[in-house]
């Protein structure tokens, strides 16, 4: 009997490392393309356009992992906001309300009107 999570832990690999070709050379082709014409830049090898992927994921993404983005931190603040709101009598949202208009010229909660 063969263990599952060898194949699954094999198959993550493979697809790590074929993305990691892909992205990286289309990073490196673009960067040849584009860079070296406009700026003069130097043209990168594989390696350094890989290393450019994976530093750019870091500096602009941070440790979180891949497949989550920002979901969970959108969430957050909708349910700290809708409980803040909850919590308020009808007099204080109002008033709420009305500072936000009075700031930014309108409410998260309203409407927008498109113009036509």
């Amino acid at each position: 009997m063969k263990p599952r999570w060898f194949w699954k832990i094999g198959k993550g690999i493979l697809l790590f490392t074929v993305a990691l070709v892909l992205v990286g050379g289309l990073v490196m082709v673009l960067w040849n393309t584009i860079i070296p014409n406009v700026f003069r830049g130097p043209e990168l090898t594989f390696l350094q356009a890989a290393g450019l992927l994976v530093l750019t994921r870091l500096l602009f993404h941070g440790w979180r992992p891949w497949r989550y983005g920002h979901s969970w931190h959108h969430n957050h603040w909708r349910k700290r906001y809708e409980e803040k709101m909850a919590a308020m009598t009808p007099e204080e949202r109002e008033q709420y309300r009305a500072e936000w208009k009075r700031r930014c010229g309108w409410y998260p909660d309203e409407p927008q009107e498109t113009k036509q």
